[in-house]
């Protein structure tokens, strides 16, 4: 029997998690892209690539298969170089991207793409549209027009750009902005795809945000100067239209 004050197993009522969830009504899309502007961009990428030489090379390094009798000396040589089956020594340091100055105005990936576009660093995105299962990137539509970069989803994006850059697949690349001009390796690039870009849907916004910039943030705040100007002018003219409609008595005693 159960002891008296303890509660049976049977009438132990099992905790239910509720998770609350926001959706949106609104369903953002893509913009359609011509099979003329595809072509063009997928040449001019892949030209722009093969050109600039970035590629990321990987060297295979193979180890002598070792006896359960030969462990005891598996630590030591672990401190040995590198050596191949031809029993030639392979150089790690040969590993890696071949220009990393242009590796580091490129964003390739979905992660990658998603954290420069939080920190408004892009001046371009890229998606490929094969890309399974496709909600992956849709975050990527509200974030590229809240933030006023062109982006744009091209077909066989992976497939072209991947064989060039030594990658297995490419599902988003992004082109940062450089702090200065002289170093951009994509400008041009970046210049003729942008005006193939369509604009990107989304219910919710009225239109692309502009993009800002340190000369557009001194003349907002010009503006700003200049309408706070004209409000204390309206005020002023204002209250000299109350005073001199106010009767003579009441002037006299408010002096």
């Amino acid at each position: 029997m159960a002891a008296a004050g303890k509660p049976v197993k049977k009438e132990i009522k099992k905790y239910i998690p509720v998770k609350t969830s926001f959706t949106s009504p609104f369903t953002p899309k893509w913009g359609p892209l011509p099979q003329e502007d595809m072509h063009f961009i997928l040449k001019t990428l892949k030209d722009k690539l093969v050109s600039a030489g970035l590629e990321k090379k990987e060297v295979k390094v193979f180890r002598p298969w070792r006896k359960k009798k030969d462990q005891k000396h598996a630590a030591t040589s672990e401190l040995d170089p590198q050596v191949s089956q031809d029993g030639q020594v392979q150089d790690s340091s040969k590993n890696g991207w071949t220009d990393v100055a242009a590796r580091r105005q490129l964003a390739i990936g979905i992660n990658e793409v998603t954290k420069a576009l939080e920190r408004n660093e892009l001046k371009l995105l890229l998606v490929c549209k094969s890309v399974k299962p496709p909600h992956m990137t849709d975050h990527l539509i509200a974030l590229s027009a809240t933030r006023g970069v062109p982006a744009c989803q091209v077909p066989r994006l992976s497939q072209s750009v991947s064989g060039p850059l030594g990658l297995k697949s490419v599902l988003a690349l992004g082109f940062r902005q450089c702090a200065s001009k002289e170093d951009e390796v994509f400008t041009d690039a970046v210049d003729a795809i942008t005006l193939r870009v369509p604009s990107v849907d989304v219910a919710w916004l009225q239109g692309a945000a502009p993009r800002v910039t340190p000369d557009d943030h001194v003349d907002m705040e010009e503006e700003e100067v200049d309408e706070k100007r004209g409000q204390k002018r309206k005020l002023e003219s204002e209250s000299e239209e109350v005073q001199s409609l106010r009767p003579p008595a009441l002037c006299n005693l408010s002096k």
